[in-house]
């Protein structure tokens, strides 16, 4: 591939260029510049703007050509909450859902996350791999550029490890930009349930035995937690978390989902880089939300698996001044999905944001949740050329065609890494 690369021809081009993460009103601007055209230089943008104005740089003229023909092209999608290592998925707790279980009784009853707990400590790592492998390049045939993946389902020192280091190769081996959160603190571990003090053993091996390798062979850049009913406490969590900020990982927080906790509060106080789901928060912790720099990340897709009634509350958290993300929550218990597109759908329906809301969360707020605002999520001289680039007519389509993936071409720092059979590669 030449040095050089222009990519032109886009009926709508979203920029999202700007300062800062967007927040109430300015969460819909899109920087849209019509028949829009790019420049590339080594992997990034070296200019942006009117087919006109692009093309006439002379660089451009000497510059291999890529024409989108009219096509819609916006910033790579950033999944800024994701579980990418498992070993299978949970369809036989799906059946039961639709039955009537809760996830509650499920997870009491040895289902959920610590079935899958078993099924990755049985798994070969090739194994773990191979199945990984195959949802990255899934990620990427749906606009997905950058992908945060946490641990979680190893939950002993080996297997977390283990899972951890699986991020490390397959940021290496495959185009996506993968980054690494520990999640430890997930669930305590089968083997410590029922035992005095098991939750207090169990945070002590994460204290003594996985943070130091952990941050001393810099395996992830996060500390995550499941703080929640049935998980971990609020001052468990802030304990973890600030074990976890003594070895350099910034913290992040599964927070108010299935009960309120507090635990948005704590992500506000730790200035924690997002606090994810949100479902049960109240006014109180929306205005706090609103004020401060923690991202609020929802993930309506766990809430339309379940079957649940209640989504996080979208549009006051945005009235609030919040720092509004979105994100699969792909796992393979709760959301089983990839496509960023199919979580726009929900969050224009079932979350009342517009389509441009939608799409700003999903690009430049969720690169702030994973502190990448300086690269990724959006179009502006300097950052990756990561765009994703679909077969509409109009923005709003994307989320409008619900369940359909209409990607077109996905490019990862000026480099085409999945296009249909149309696309001109």
């Amino acid at each position: 591939m030449a040095d050089s690369l222009l990519i032109t021809g886009a009926s709508q081009l979203l920029t999202l260029g700007g300062h800062g993460p967007r927040r109430g009103n300015s969460l819909s601007k899109l920087g849209m510049v019509k028949d829009g055209a790019l420049l590339v230089r080594d992997g990034l943008i070296a200019a942006v703007g009117t087919r006109a104005e692009v093309e006439k740089l002379p660089e451009a003229r000497a510059a291999e050509k890529l024409d989108l023909g009219g096509r819609v092209a916006l910033p790579g999608f950033v999944d800024s909450h994701t579980h990418l290592i498992h070993a299978a998925s949970r369809a036989e707790e799906y059946e039961l859902k639709i039955a009537g279980a809760s996830y509650e009784e499920i997870a009491r009853k040895g289902g959920g996350i610590l079935n899958s707990v078993k099924k990755l400590r049985a798994a070969t790592s090739d194994a773990l791999k191979k199945r990984a492998l195959a949802a990255l390049k899934q990620f990427a045939a749906h606009g997905t550029t950058t992908v945060e993946a946490k641990s979680g389902y190893g939950l002993d020192v080996a297997s977390e490890l283990r899972i951890l280091r699986l991020h490390k190769e397959l940021a290496v081996e495959q185009p996506l930009e993968i980054v690494s959160t520990f999640l430890g603190a997930h669930v305590v571990p089968a083997e410590y349930r029922g035992k005095t003090d098991g939750a207090e053993r169990y945070i002590r091996l994460i204290e003594q035995n996985l943070l130091p390798e952990i941050g001393e062979s810099r395996l992830a850049e996060f500390c995550d937690v499941f703080c929640d009913s049935g998980a971990f406490t609020v001052a468990q969590s802030k304990r973890v978390l600030q074990a976890g900020r003594q070895w350099g990982l910034a913290p992040r927080l599964h927070a108010e989902q299935l009960s309120r906790t507090g635990a948005a509060r704590l992500a506000i106080l730790l200035r924690a880089a997002s606090c994810d789901h949100l479902e049960q928060v109240n006014k109180s912790d929306i205005q706090a939300l609103g004020k401060s720099e923690t991202v609020a990340t929802l993930l309506p897709g766990c809430d339309f698996h379940l079957g649940l009634k209640q989504y996080a509350p979208a549009r006051a958290l945005i009235e609030a001044g919040a720092i509004v993300s979105l994100a699969t929550d792909y796992n393979p218990g709760t959301s089983p999905t990839l496509s960023m597109p199919m979580i726009l759908s929900l969050a224009c329906t079932q979350l009342r944001m517009t389509p441009a809301e939608a799409i700003v969360a999903a690009t430049i707020n969720a690169a702030y949740a994973l502190r990448r605002e300086k690269r990724a999520g959006s179009l502006e001289v300097g950052k990756q050329a990561d765009l994703a680039v679909f077969e509409l007519a109009d923005y709003r389509e994307i989320p409008y065609y619900f369940g359909v993936n209409h990607c077109w071409m996905t490019v990862k720092r000026g480099r085409v890494i999945h296009a249909t059979e149309q696309a001109p590669i």
